[in-house]
């Protein structure tokens, strides 16, 4: 069984950084991307970014484009999420799961974790 477990949310001011992390633990995840997503309230979870957890390769969406950074440690089996120049509109759970589909159909593969709160005050 897969487990998620994300860390390193906060309140953070308009224009601050922080930096999250998912760790996963359950099976081999050397031939899957990994992802992030988000969920504000009154929203459905939107898509954030992605990353092919042995080639590197990286996706983002428009909105964080320039300002966040994944990355990935694959002896920790730990993904990252570096957000910076942060804006109210980014106020969300993130969460992380392994990632399937592209576009519009991407989603996540294993159940949810508990995600990590994210806060930007204006």
């Amino acid at each position: 069984q897969v487990q998620l477990v994300e860390s390193g949310g906060g309140l953070v001011q308009a224009g601050g950084s922080l930096r999250l992390s998912c760790t996963a633990s359950g099976r081999t995840f050397s031939s899957y991307r990994m992802g992030w997503f988000r969920q504000a309230p009154g929203k459905e979870r939107e898509f954030v970014a992605h990353i092919a957890w042995s080639a590197g390769s990286i996706y983002y969406v428009d909105s964080v484009k320039g300002r966040f950074t994944i990355s990935r440690d694959s002896a920790k089996n730990t993904v990252y999420l570096q957000m910076n120049s942060l804006k109210p509109e980014d106020t969300a759970v993130y969460y992380c799961n392994v990632v399937s589909g592209s576009g519009a159909t991407i989603t996540g593969v294993h159940s949810w974790g508990q995600g990590t709160q994210v806060t930007v005050s204006s």
